[in-house]
């Protein structure tokens, strides 16, 4: 009984180390600063810091008031907005809008 008491406190004992460095390495990565996720992306799909953007779900119904058809996609491009629109008969249309205003400012 007393073989098996200084075996658990021995081993005990090396464990207390070796927890002590995993509890210091985990302070260590909530001191270090969270690296942006997006620093590789395309300087196209990151928004610019210049001023508030505007929200995707008003740019769309911006679009789609007074346009028949139907949204495609949307996708965030630097400054501007890329909304594809379908029109009835199939055509399809890149809609341009400004990111920070959110007025419409061309189509392809």
């Amino acid at each position: 009984m007393n073989r098996t008491r200084a075996l658990l406190i021995a081993a005990l004992m090396a464990l207390v180390p070796a927890t002590q460095a995993l509890a210091q390495s985990r302070d260590q990565d909530r001191e270090r600063p969270q690296q942006d996720q997006r620093r590789d992306a395309p300087s196209r799909d990151r928004p610019s810091a210049d001023g508030p953007r505007a929200d995707l779900g008003a740019v769309v119904r911006r679009v789609g008031a007074g346009r028949d058809g139907r949204m495609l996609g949307v996708s965030p491009r630097g400054d501007t907005v890329v909304v594809r629109w379908e029109y009835p008969g199939g055509r399809v249309a890149d809609i341009r809008v400004d990111a920070r205003s959110g007025r419409v400012v061309g189509e392809d």
